[in-house]
């Protein structure tokens, strides 16, 4: 018998690899980074962290077959070959089909594969989908209160703590100007995530010839995520101790010079399966019961791992593979070229790809309300936004992005959310200080110097009005988009033709010369 331990599965405590004493077998395989053309962080972060789990374990004593191979089949077969019919457990993974696809080459193979629960999450697909047929409709919200009843965090005598289930309204703060953010942790590659880094840079950089930019399209600066269970558990400890207390009042904040503000920076560890959700939440738990972090900043962050992080794992488990290919909207546009380049006047949209160009990394606000929005309001294929999102988050999965991306971000399926989360510049000039440094107007529909989210949100909702006007949640906006006379709809189709002619081009200029000219 033999333990296999997938490279999104670095887990001691839990599963098969913490209840037996076999052998783990771990295989490497280069042609999982040449899908896409990955961030080399992602790249970096994956192998580093599969490398050092390898040597965690056999510092303890337990035998390790480390298989490296060009692709997972030929490293399952060398293994396989070396111990003909053996029997081979892992835990189940989260992406659609890659169970199947895992029992079918240890079959081919010869040996045998036995499929257990994954117990990285809080909820089993058995206990969610007891809970979905009683649903009228599979709602977040519903979700994450019996989540809170189920588990009993935050809760008191049955009702939740403070006197209500969610306090996200008091989580639309921005810092003043001369706010100074705690420092976001930075762990120190060691030498074996040094030597992972210099392959990569080697064995990655080109080498796709049928993607986009090959892999030379980020600009990475130094790889700060942790790659150990030591270090991921510092991580969580530095969050809570520095940066939880404020999280929840800016969770939602951007700013050009500080990046990281209080987000948790988890996501990675999480993913990767160096930390367990049931610890992050319980320390945030803790911290406020033990240590007086403010309620709406730990409710805020149970929320997203509790409620949203299990949800969408889930929802993306019974609505694939439809959901990968959803598009309600008919959205048929290729991804402009910013994306790669992060070459755009647009200041928001060229900061939130300058971080992931540098870190593979952009908080959830700019993932939702900068960059998919955008992308919503071209009418880009959701499709073709979730392979990006994929390729340039250091936290990206299959399971994770494609429900976030597909289901909210681009509302190509109403599985995750109600309503497409798209906004005028009006939200991103109330959350960032982007607007003040951007050579666009935030208050301008029209015209040269509007910014090109005012009159693309217009012609979003005129496009798809007979889609989305009989939506209760767009009732409001609607009643707006009334108020404008056929001259000024004209006007809306013609500035958002021009910007999505010019993006489509791959040009950076979205008006008929270089805003810098025309001054303040």
């Amino acid at each position: 018998m033999t333990v296999l331990v997938l490279g999104d599965q670095l887990t001691r405590s839990v599963g098969p690899v913490a209840r037996r004493d076999d052998p783990v077998l771990m295989v490497e395989a280069t042609a999982f980074a040449r899908k896409l053309p990955y961030h080399p962080h992602k790249l970096v972060a994956v192998f580093s962290a599969m490398r050092h789990y390898r040597d965690a374990l056999r510092a303890v004593g337990r035998t390790v077959h480390y298989r490296r191979a060009g692709t997972f089949r030929e490293g399952l077969a060398a293994h396989l070959a070396d111990h003909p019919g053996d029997e081979v457990v892992a835990m189940r993974p989260a992406s659609h089909g890659a169970g199947a696809r895992l029992r079918e080459l240890v079959e081919a193979a010869g040996g045998t594969l036995s499929l257990v629960d994954n117990d990285l999450f809080l909820v089993g697909p058995d206990a969610f989908d007891e809970w979905a047929a009683d649903a009228d409709r599979l709602r977040q919200e519903d979700f994450y209160r019996w989540q809170r009843r189920r588990t009993g965090y935050l809760m008191d005598d049955g009702e939740p703590v403070g006197g209500q289930w969610n306090f996200d309204a008091d989580n639309r703060e921005t810092p003043p100007a001369d706010y100074d953010p705690p420092e976001p942790p930075s762990f120190e590659p060691d030498g074996t995530t040094r030597e992972v880094r210099e392959w990569v840079a080697e064995t990655f950089a080109g080498g796709y010839d049928d993607q986009p930019y090959g892999g030379d399209w980020a600009d990475p600066g130094p790889f700060r995520w942790p790659v150990t269970r030591a270090d991921a558990e510092r991580a969580l400890v530095t969050f809570v101790d520095e940066r939880l207390a404020a999280f929840g009042d800016y969770q939602d904040a951007m700013r050009t010079d500080e990046w990281a503000l209080h987000h948790s920076l988890l996501s990675v560890p999480l993913n990767l399966g160096l930390l367990r959700p049931r610890e992050v939440i319980e320390a945030a738990v803790e911290a406020y019961r033990e240590r007086d972090r403010p309620l709406n900043s730990v409710e805020g962050f149970v929320r997203q791992v509790l409620g949203w992080r299990e949800f969408m794992r889930h929802v993306y488990r019974r609505e694939m593979p439809g959901m990968a290919t959803a598009n309600q909207l008919g959205a048929d546009r290729p991804l402009p070229e910013l994306y790669w380049t992060g070459e755009t006047e647009m200041a928001c949209v060229g900061d939130a790809v300058g971080g992931v160009r540098e870190r593979g990394y952009s908080h959830h606000i700019e993932r939702l309300m900068v960059l998919s929005n955008l992308a919503t309001l071209l009418g880009v294929e959701p499709a073709a936004l979730n392979r990006w999102f994929h390729a340039a988050y250091v936290d990206a999965f299959h399971w994770v992005t494609t429900p976030n991306v597909v289901g909210m971000g681009t509302f190509g399926t109403d599985a995750v959310s109600t309503k497409p989360y798209v906004s005028s510049a009006n939200y991103i000039e109330r959350m960032s200080d982007h607007c003040e440094g951007c050579v666009y107007d935030p208050d301008a529909t029209t015209g040269e110097r509007a910014c090109p989210f005012n009159a693309l949100y217009w012609d979003f909702l005129d496009r798809h009005e007979e889609r989305l006007r009989s939506n209760h949640r767009m009732g409001l906006v609607y009643s707006h988009l009334d108020g404008k006379d056929d001259a000024e709809l004209a006007a809306v189709r013609e500035r958002a033709d021009r910007v999505r002619e010019r993006l489509g081009a791959g040009e950076t200029v979205l008006s008929d010369a270089s805003l810098g000219e025309f001054g303040d």
